[in-house]
């Protein structure tokens, strides 16, 4: 029996430090996976993350929204200091608790879903009034768990410590493999990939793209991709688990 990606090339964009886990599953399916990465993650560790982080025994829950924030906001926490032992850590989505696990801090909260409106409903905060919550993150993003969390009278504050950049990458062998050998699958995982990917391609490597399947591990990245023309765009479960079970099982039907 064939193996459910054989014979398929997949296009990881993924940060290159967090590609391994999705191009090793698509290559135990079968698949060969191609490298491209359309975002670069750079650490920030300026005055502002310092004094925070030295201030950390003044709040009672940390957010961390993504595996990117776990790693660089773990990561300049204990450049400075240890975790206070009152700190009452969540994760948006389980990613990123698996990623804090992995840095031995297995003693996180998460909801089911993958989004700030998932980790809003819990119920732990509901009542909120008067906790200071540090929020860790990228520069920039979505300002709905934020805004929400004031608005249950929460103290609210950034942790920034990491910016997302569009690398500098030649598209000239990506373009021609694509002319020439064709790319069955593309995986994007947020939509500041998939606009970096569109403008790295150029216009000859956005038209492919076009015309491939993209998976997406939520339907809003995978709404963006359908805004930027994109013809066949599937939206999976959450995380490269998701990604890789979206993609096989797509593939069990689209033979």
């Amino acid at each position: 029996m064939s193996l459910p990606l054989a014979g398929r090339s997949i296009l990881v964009t993924r940060p290159v430090e967090q590609s391994a886990a999705l191009a090793q599953g698509i290559s135990k399916a079968g698949g060969e996976a191609l490298l491209f990465p359309a975002i670069e993650i750079q650490p920030v560790m300026d005055d502002a993350l310092v004094r925070q982080i030295d201030r950390l025994h003044e709040f009672t829950l940390a957010i961390f929204i993504s595996p990117n924030a776990a790693q660089q906001g773990v990561a300049a926490v204990r450049a400075r200091r240890a975790f206070p032992p009152q700190l009452t850590l969540y994760a948006l989505g389980s990613g990123t608790a698996r990623a804090l696990a992995q840095l031995d801090l297995p003693d996180v909260t998460y909801p089911a879903g993958h989004d700030s409106e998932a980790l809003l409903a819990l119920p732990q905060f509901s009542q909120i009034a008067g906790q200071r919550i540090v929020i860790f993150r990228g520069v920039g993003g979505r300002e709905l768990l934020a805004d929400t969390l004031k608005t249950r009278a929460a103290h609210v504050e950034y942790a920034e410590c990491y910016r997302r950049v569009r690398p500098h990458t030649d598209n000239t062998p990506l373009v021609q493999r694509w002319a020439t050998r064709g790319i069955d699958a593309v995986t994007i995982t947020s939509a500041e990939t998939l606009h970096n990917l569109v403008s790295m391609l150029g216009e000859v490597g956005a038209a492919h793209l076009r015309t491939t399947p993209v998976f997406a591990p939520h339907e809003k990245i995978a709404a963006v991709a359908r805004e930027l023309g994109v013809e066949q765009v599937i939206a999976t479960a959450g995380g490269d688990a998701g990604l890789l079970s979206g993609l096989i099982t797509w593939f069990q039907t689209h033979t």
